[in-house]
């Protein structure tokens, strides 16, 4: 059965994998309970019969029928269970499932021995089925009405069947009358319940509760941590909070994510994101809170947009300058510069206003010897920006983050990166291979001062290459071929462009919602 809405609580990947499971939990649930039931008769007909039972190893033919429904359940357990199936598809096994073997548990009611009073055997096993996937599998009331009517109908008219040839007219529609009246009673109670817990399951799926914060959507997703657009409970102040995946929350992990709270917070240059606040739930979840930016991220603007002028990409690099110098001398270096990780914004009537963000591969220059967050033969960072050394050591400098930028301006003026191909093929061309110059990716001139800056700034060898960020960022106001990007031309820009440049968020949220205690006494 085809599915009325698939947005909602489903829209996302997480949503769909919920529904999933829940599906499956039913069917192999409901399947256990009917083979037990079935294996109880067929053991009592096996051992000798009793009763209606008959004797001997055979199947009759309500058991015939009942072990085709019990298998309509397995097939749908075994289905769910593998590998991830479109949401159309998963709504269409489930719909078609449930209405099918409730079918032929209707069928019962012609098979089974009058002695049983096989329309009121039939009419609990639907009710028990419809009732169990109310509680079980989130759907829409209208759905699980439609659904449940279906699975119902065959109960009454089988019943009128059954006692129109065994009994007089009158008694066969008294019976029929019980069997309709059953069977309302079975659809209101699993469409009542259906309502209430896909309505809670909406409702839940807008807020998630973090501390202090409303998580209302999930805008991005890094190295070790989730991000979320969220606010904060009493000063709804727009915020994002980060949180460390659950699947990566081993213990080097959690540090190098404490660390990088701790880090951050310590640099104040107006192009570095703010910290607000962190903290740690008893639970183990551990998060903390930055400024909201509602801004385009480097990499979206050039997949969206193509290439950027030269002027603009000067403009760009000079702020993400200002902001390593303060981390370099506070003795941190970033190690994961990319166009993802620069954030575009309009700030103050400001344009193209930089932030730079997600520290959370920083490393201290010279870090204590009692910290070995990062083992030696360990590969952090993204390989397109990744500088050679980087990739041949863990000890890196302030060279290895001008490497990573100028690999980031080639980007934004090639819209292609310095090189293709796979990780092990670009780390081995970073190693080894000249870059070309980024006019020749890009087919057309480019400012031959610029070029020359940016070539230099990836240069295998880092003593070759500026020493810091300030002199990466003297180096290219010097150059005099680039023509500077205006705030008028910024402001343009903004007005025409950025709201159809950027990207939407992930996914919206549709975990349960849950307020989670802080553990301050966690904090180190």
């Amino acid at each position: 059965m085809a599915a009325r809405s698939t947005g909602g609580v489903f829209a996302s990947e997480e949503g769909r994998a919920f529904l999933q499971n829940r599906i499956a939990a039913f069917a192999k649930i409901a399947a256990a309970i009917s083979t037990a039931f079935f294996a109880s008769n067929w053991l009592i007909g096996a051992l000798g019969g009793a009763g209606p039972i008959p004797a001997g190893p055979g199947l009759a033919g309500w058991q015939v029928v009942h072990l085709l429904g019990t298998c309509i359940l397995g097939g749908m357990w075994l289905a769910a269970r593998g590998s991830p199936l479109p949401l159309e598809i998963l709504r269409l096994l489930e719909g078609s499932g449930t209405i099918l073997t409730c079918a032929l548990f209707g069928l019962l009611v012609l098979y089974m021995p009058p002695v049983f009073r096989p329309d009121m055997v039939a009419l609990l096993a639907l009710m028990v089925l419809l009732l169990y996937r109310s509680a079980m599998i989130p759907s829409e009331a209208l759905r699980t009405g439609l659904v449940a009517l279906l699975s119902v109908i065959p109960v009454p008219v089988f019943t009128y069947v059954l006692f129109a040839r065994a009994a007089e007219p009158a008694v066969a529609r008294l019976f029929t009358f019980y069997a309709i009246l059953w069977s309302g009673a079975a659809i209101l109670v699993a469409t009542v319940t259906s309502a209430v817990i896909y309505g809670l399951q909406q409702s839940v799926s807008r807020t998630r509760r973090l501390g202090q914060y409303a998580l209302i959507e999930k805008i991005g997703e890094g190295n070790i941590g989730a991000v979320y657009r969220a606010e904060h409970a009493l000063l709804r102040r727009p915020t994002a909070i980060k949180v460390l995946l659950p699947d990566r929350a081993g213990g080097m992990n959690w540090k190098r994510f404490e660390r990088e709270v701790q880090m951050t917070a310590l640099l104040t240059n107006e192009h570095t994101v703010s910290i607000y606040d962190y903290g740690r739930t008893p639970d183990g979840v551990f998060y903390y809170a930055m400024e909201y930016l509602d801004g385009i991220d480097l990499e979206a603007l050039i997949v969206k947009e193509g290439p950027l002028p030269p002027g603009r990409v000067v403009h760009i690099l000079g702020q993400v300058c200002a902001a390593l110098e303060e981390a370099h001398a506070n003795g941190l270096i970033h190690r994961d510069i990319k166009p993802a990780n620069l954030i575009l914004c309009a700030r103050g009537g400001r344009y193209d206003f930089v932030k730079v963000v997600d520290f959370g591969l920083a490393r201290e220059m010279k870090p204590a010897s009692s910290s070995n967050l990062t083992s030696e033969n360990a590969v952090w960072g993204t390989p397109h920006y990744m500088s050679p050394e980087a990739i041949r050591s863990a000890e890196v400098g302030a060279a290895s983050d001008v490497y990573a930028l100028a690999a980031t301006a080639y980007f934004l003026l090639a819209a292609r990166p310095v090189f293709d191909g796979s990780p092990v093929v670009v780390f081995s061309h970073h190693l080894e291979t000249p870059p070309e110059p980024p006019s020749v990716r890009l087919g057309r001139s480019l400012p031959i001062e610029l070029e020359t800056v940016l070539l230099g700034a990836l240069e295998k060898d880092p003593a070759r290459r500026p020493q810091s960020a300030r002199e990466f960022a003297e180096l290219l106001a010097a150059c005099s071929d680039v023509e500077p990007w205006t705030q008028i031309e910024a402001a343009a820009w903004w007005q025409e462009r950025a709201a159809a440049v950027k990207r939407p968020p992930t996914e919206p949220l549709d975990e349960a919602a849950r307020q989670l205690r802080v553990d301050l006494a966690g904090r180190n």
